[in-house]
């Protein structure tokens, strides 16, 4: 792998890892203004903001997972070896 390769897989990879704290400073940022406001309007906590707040939490965590445990489920250098095989049996193809 050359440099510019190197590079480019960083680049993707800060790109994700700033995707994801993106979506974990709205995900905080939105559900505490829900929660402030509902707060306000009716005097206590609503139950029911905690809905749509944990099913937005599996989603963060999903996302969080896929940046972070990159290669847990699929396994290290997945991609690479899928890539690679897919062209192989393509040029195996032309051959024939």
């Amino acid at each position: 792998m050359n440099n510019s390769e190197q590079y480019q897989r960083a680049r993707r990879r800060v790109k994700d890892i700033k995707g994801f704290y993106i979506h974990a400073l709205i995900f905080v940022v939105v559900n505490l203004f829900l929660l402030v406001s509902k707060y306000l309007q009716k005097g206590e906590i609503d139950p029911a903001v905690f809905y749509g707040t944990a099913l937005w939490g599996v989603g963060l965590l999903c996302h969080g997972a896929s940046v972070f445990l990159h290669g847990f489920f699929l396994g290290k250098n997945w991609e690479e070896k899928k890539i690679r095989e897919l062209m192989n049996k393509n040029k195996s193809k032309t051959l024939q």
